[in-house]
């Protein structure tokens, strides 16, 4: 076939805009072949772009040259036509096309390109290998609802960049070759070739930037920033990533939650026409982990936990007793109205589930007409299990489900199965939004791997005013002003009020295990900088691969990045990373070491 090109033709409307109103009109449209059907003496051929799709018609007052090659088209050719759009009589609409009422009777058809025959359908929630779908990238993100992930991603991005500048904002770039710091994720790193030996880092955050105009005296800050970490990968992780990023001098963290508010109800509102109630709850960090054994809980829905530690302390059955008397707890979720879909099987398999949890195992109490089903009642004797019983609530057609160990075990195990136990009895509604705030978190955590203090969140998190002397004498119960934004049980963002001086910046780097002289090998500039007149401030950013995948209904955020990283950071499309030429290593003062297969 030849191919043609445009000249002359010029294009008037996008597909997907065309309506009723737009009857007897002459346009001229371009895009790809979806579908070609050829009906007799008829040929309908549907024409799709980003906008939408629309049916071309051609039919025996079509021009014969024009019609035989209509007839010639295949999927994914690229073709622009001229035509008169018509009414479709009333028994081919289509209601379920947005176009559905009309179609363009074709007068002009030029073919611009062919196309082979795809590796896979282009069409929306296809069933197929996720790895090809990243090998031909440019073809699943030609997939209608690819585009619309993408388009839903601009339109969050439009709405960002409305709202904080309505807000007193300045969008500022910070540098992308930056300094490698300590904490958090390995750094992506970039040799230098000026500098011989020396290396730059791709950010982790601009965090120390954005601090840095803060004092600067550019008070309210925003960016939509390119972030890298050298990390694992799951379902809502990458090694490139984008931040909504900001940052406020002269605030305080009430005033930092009423902007966000105020960000998401508009951004829910024009993005998706959904009205967001604010304020949104807030839950500080103990409470949430009381709770729902989770920083980041999912409200969607109920099964919160239940403490029976006092209930079952000093009771026969040691799994119980042993947990309380070692410091630990045992605790429980009630699984409403689930109790006969509680088979054994399905006990034996959520049991095993919680063990990958670090749990031991897991009991369980299916209250039922009459009498108790159990494996460990026998163990119990009367008053005990009525005490749980009265305990939890529990009642006829309910499901007990505990767990018993230190309570950084029981949270983490039995909030991962309240999740499960809501997952395979579809207990979640996902028409839902739930927001909610996690505050107060603590400031340190221990790490049994480098035997220290680290940051929660990052060094240079406020600790709170009446904590601040903890810092030497009880570091591990030190709170920070710190604060997480959750979605339906993701941590969508997180900030903080930020150390602005730097007699407690360097208490803060004694805490996690710095000496005087690695904290000013390290961060010099900034405890400097500090001397300087820096105004309080703090800040926040949003993942937004994380928020676009929630307000798309995605599963994962590659479904929101027009070219992601699969599990091991390797690009498939490109087949990158790569190896490059001796040449360049050579420029960059760098040698391969290979190590010899034992």
């Amino acid at each position: 076939m030849q191919f043609e090109t445009m000249n002359g033709l010029k294009r008037t409307h996008m597909c997907g805009t065309l309506s009723k109103d737009n009857n007897g009109e002459e346009v001229v449209l371009c895009g790809w072949v979806a579908r070609n059907r050829k009906l007799g003496g008829l040929d309908f051929v549907t024409l799709r772009d980003r906008s939408g799709i629309i049916q071309l018609s051609f039919n025996d007052e079509t021009d014969s040259a024009v019609f035989e090659k209509a007839t010639a088209l295949k999927s994914e050719y690229v073709i622009a036509i001229r035509g008169t759009v018509a009414l479709r009589t009333e028994k081919n609409i289509n209601p379920d096309m947005k176009t559905g009422e009309i179609e363009v009777l074709v007068s002009e058809l030029r073919v611009l390109n062919g196309s082979e025959t795809p590796p896979f359908y282009i069409e929306e929630n296809i069933d197929t290998n996720d790895a090809l779908r990243l090998k031909y990238r440019y073809l699943d993100i030609r997939r209608p609802d690819m585009q619309r992930n993408l388009m839903l991603r601009h339109k969050i991005v439009k709405v960002a960049r409305d709202y904080f500048d309505d807000n007193g904002f300045l969008e500022i770039e910070t540098p992308i070759l930056t300094k490698s710091t300590p904490e958090g994720a390995r750094d992506y790193l970039v040799p230098s070739r000026v500098h011989p030996g020396k290396f730059y880092a791709l950010p982790q955050s601009p965090q120390q930037y954005k601090q840095l105009l803060m004092l600067g005296g550019y008070d309210r800050y925003f960016q939509v920033a390119r972030c890298f970490r050298d990390e694992d990968l799951r379902a809502d992780r990458q090694p490139e990533f984008t931040q909504l990023d900001m940052e406020l001098s002269f605030i305080d963290i009430d005033t930092i939650i009423e902007i966000n508010e105020g960000f998401l109800k508009r951004v829910f509102k024009e993005v998706l026409n959904i009205d967001v109630k604010t304020p949104f709850v807030r839950l500080p960090y103990r409470e949430a982990m009381e709770r729902f054994g989770s920083d980041k809980p999912d409200t969607r829905f109920g099964m919160e936990f239940v403490n029976i530690s006092d209930e079952v302390r000093g009771c026969g059955f040691k799994v119980f007793s042993d947990a309380v008397e070692n410091g630990g707890s045992v605790r429980c979720i009630v699984a409403e109205g689930l109790g006969e879909k509680l088979t054994r099987k399905t006990l034996d398999s959520l049991t095993e589930y919680v063990k990958t949890y670090r749990a031991k195992g897991m009991a369980w109490i299916v209250v039922e007409d009459g009498k108790l089903r159990s494996q460990i009642t026998k163990f119990l004797d009367e008053d005990t299990v009525s005490a749980i019983l009265k305990k939890t609530g529990a009642k006829v057609g309910d499901g007990i489900l505990i767990v018993a160990d230190k309570d950084s075990v029981v949270y983490d195990a039995l909030g991962n199965l309240r999740l499960e136990v809501a997952r395979r009895f579809d207990l979640i509604d996902k028409n839902k939004f739930n927001f909610l705030w996690v505050t107060e978190f603590p400031l340190l955590e221990y790490s049994e791997e480098e035997n220290r203090y680290v940051a929660m969140h990052h060094p240079f998190t406020h600790p709170f005013d009446e904590d601040i002397d903890k810092l030497e004498t009880a570091p591990g119960e030190v709170r920070a002003k710190a604060y997480d934004i959750i979605l339906n049980g993701s941590e969508i963002g997180g900030g903080s009020l930020r150390i602005f001086n730097s007699e407690l910046q360097e208490k803060m780097f004694a805490a996690l295990g710095f000496t005087h002289e690695e904290a000013w090998e390290r961060f010099g500039y900034l405890m400097e900088a500090f001397k300087y007149g820096t105004p309080p401030h703090g800040g926040l950013a949003y993942g937004l691969d994380r928020l676009a995948m929630i307000m798309a209904g995605c599963d994962s955020i590659r479904d929101v990045i027009a070219f992601p990283k699969v599990q091991n950071a390797s690009e498939l499309m490109m087949h990158s990373p790569d190896v490059v030429d001796k040449q360049q290593l050579d420029d960059l003062s760098i040698a391969i070491t290979r190590l010899e297969e034992e």
